[in-house]
């Protein structure tokens, strides 16, 4: 997905309800779920981030990433693209 949008990242995560990642590794990141995305600069934006749980994995308060400000939900373009993963 991160190369396909060429959005740069460092690394990547996908889950489908984008409430529950493995951590990430490189910065910048990105958590991705079925609609959109959270891009982490840097690893203490993403380290010190209200929303995100730090324990053995990754988890996301409330309804998950979509609720994060500065989520960024995908274009049609975007969309159109991702279809040729499936």
């Amino acid at each position: 997905m991160n190369l396909l949008l060429s959005l740069s990242a460092m690394h990547s995560l996908y889950r489908e309800d984008g409430k529950w990642y493995h951590h990430l590794k490189g910065f910048p990141g990105i958590l991705f779920d079925k609609n959109g995305y959270i891009k982490f600069e840097t690893k203490n934006d993403y380290e010190k981030h209200p929303a995100l749980q730090h324990t053995q994995d990754l988890h996301v308060l409330n309804k998950g990433i979509s609720e994060i400000n500065g989520y960024v939900s995908f274009s049609d373009k975007q969309k159109s693209l991702l279809l040729t993963l499936k």
